[in-house]
């Protein structure tokens, strides 16, 4: 393989923003990206952006339809870095962590899985009951890592898009893919909280 491939899987959960957003980023940089968008994906992406789904498409290298589940991605002698699922909707998870190869979607994580690479999964839902925990739970245990898009506040972040690259930069980081897309923790940060933390101590002690 002479060029690095990463699969990207956009499920129907709601924050299709993060899978284009990775798209974008990834044009930039000598990655091949391979994509599957599912059907429930294309109206969210209708729905919660502006983004037209010609633009979507037009971000990867290659781009598959669903149903395909003879395409590239679907053989583990097709090598490539891993996959993400940006987002992934509850009922992908399902279908990732039970092994119901239904589209080609789930077959390529699966294909990931079973290869040894990295499937990282950024699942959409909230509240989670015990049936969602479980089967992130058994992704996990199957190799997957979970990655839920849940904001950090820690660098005051101003805008949305300061949010959606700071959770696809984190992402990136698992594929050791090094961009300079947020404000990532320093010595200075720490130096601050131990500040805070010893400011904190000294007045209980003199209270």
């Amino acid at each position: 393989m002479h060029k690095k491939r990463l699969v990207i899987g956009i499920s129907g959960a709601t924050g299709p923003i993060y899978g284009i957003r990775m798209l974008e980023i990834l044009k930039e940089v000598d990655i091949e990206t391979h994509l599957v968008i599912s059907d429930a994906s294309e109206t969210t992406i209708q729905l919660e952006t502006n983004y037209k789904m010609e633009y979507v498409k037009g971000l990867a290298d290659y781009v598959y339809d669903i149903n395909n589940v003879g395409g590239a991605i679907a053989s583990g002698s097709f090598q490539t870095m891993g996959m993400v699922v940006a987002p992934c909707s509850i009922k992908t998870l399902s279908g990732i962590a039970h092994s119901y190869n239904e589209n080609l979607l789930i077959r390529a994580a699966d294909v990931t899985l079973k290869e040894g690479r990295k499937l990282v999964l950024m699942v959409r839902e909230t509240p989670f009951h015990k049936g969602h925990l479980r089967l992130m739970l058994q992704a996990a245990e199957m190799g997957a890592v979970i990655a839920p898009a849940i904001p950090s506040f820690y660098k005051k972040p101003k805008t949305i898009d300061d949010i959606v690259n700071q959770n696809v930069g984190r992402i990136l980081d698992f594929f050791d893919i090094k961009i300079d897309l947020f404000d990532r923790w320093s010595e200075a940060d720490s130096q601050n909280a131990m500040d805070l933390l010893s400011n904190k101590t000294k007045i209980r002690l003199t209270s």
